[in-house]
């Protein structure tokens, strides 16, 4: 099996990069190179910029791969680049999207692959969207859609309400013994899905012709609410969360920026049939759960002190939706 990989250094695709090398594919990944110390050393490198047309062109020209894999493709100006780019040069692509494009709010449970695509709260599974009803009109490409939901790894922490990049604020908050927001009433359930988990039955898409032209999701199958999660990540750290549950209209009054992540996504349950990934893959597999994973996260965070990063701005108005909430 003749893989390309674009991107390859991420959550979800570095899994799928060694899973694929375990099985003995010969793996080419395609970036920009900034991290590519993390890769496996048998792995093809190709260094160059996805949105460049004509340099990916050149820097591809002659080669034919069984499948090219698209992690990192969110808009569909970018989708377009690639059918241009790959129609004839592979005999499936496959596009990497979100479960997050599932009608919100849910409707009906579980969430199946027929579920429909809608989200008015969050400008990048909308995004994500357009690529899809964009895949879905190509002609002459195999084509293969995948949906992970939430997908993690050793080194990623499990709260709702955070800024992107400043995700260690949620443990400096639980040692330092300060409430925790959880959106709703806490009961609402949500899917995590390891990477290793992943990978394991997304390498069986992979130049299957029974996965052409089709969509997917992958999702463990453990269930967890967000007070659950809280409360594991407290009990690694030997300290007992302090949580209060908040309405996600009134969090998101303060902070806009959670409309998408929060309205969009975690707000609601998520609970998937993944009869399908399983009709396909033999391998599947839902075994990793987030009890065995949480200590490893923390010693990830205490071994890099430069990831230890906290905005003021956003804990300010942290602190402060809790105030107005508990004051009003």
């Amino acid at each position: 099996m003749n893989i390309l990989i674009i991107g390859g250094t991420g959550t979800i695709s570095s899994a799928v990069v060694k899973k694929s090398v375990d099985l003995g594919y010969d793996v080419t990944v395609l970036n920009r190179g900034n991290q590519n110390h993390t890769l496996p050393q048998n792995v093809n490198l190709i260094i160059g910029d996805i949105n460049e047309e004509d340099q990916i062109k050149s820097l591809l020209k002659g080669k034919i791969y069984d499948s090219v894999i698209q992690f990192v493709g969110f808009s569909r100006n970018q989708i377009e680049k690639d059918v241009r780019i790959f129609k004839g040069m592979t005999r499936q692509y496959v596009f990497i999207s979100s479960a997050s494009v599932y009608h919100k709010p849910v409707e009906d449970y579980p969430i199946t692959e027929e579920t429909p695509l809608h989200n008015p709260h969050w400008s990048y599974s909308q995004d994500k969207i357009a690529c899809e009803q964009y895949l879905k009109t190509v002609k002459d490409m195999n084509i293969t859609i995948v949906r992970p939901s939430h997908t993690y790894n050793c080194q990623m922490i499990m709260a709702p309400v955070i800024r992107w990049g400043f995700e260690y604020a949620h443990i400096k908050r639980l040692l330092e013994r300060k409430p925790i927001i959880i959106p709703g009433d806490g009961t609402s359930l949500w899917t995590i899905t390891h990477a290793r988990d992943f990978a394991n039955s997304f390498v069986d898409l992979l130049g299957n012709p029974k996965t052409y032209n089709q969509d997917f999701h992958i999702t463990s199958e453990k269930l967890y609410t967000w007070d659950q999660l809280t409360h594991i990540t407290a009990k690694a750290l030997g300290v007992k969360a302090n949580i209060v549950h908040i309405p996600t209209d009134f969090i998101i009054r303060t902070l806009p920026e959670l409309e998408g992540p929060l309205l969009g996504d975690k707000t609601w349950s998520a609970i998937f049939d993944n009869g399908k990934i399983k009709s396909i893959s033999e391998n599947y597999q839902s075994s990793i759960v987030y009890e065995d994973i949480v200590a490893d996260v923390l010693a990830f965070y205490n071994k890099h002190q430069e990831k230890q990063k906290v905005s003021q701005e956003f804990e300010e108005k942290y602190d402060k939706i809790i105030s107005d909430y508990l004051n009003k």
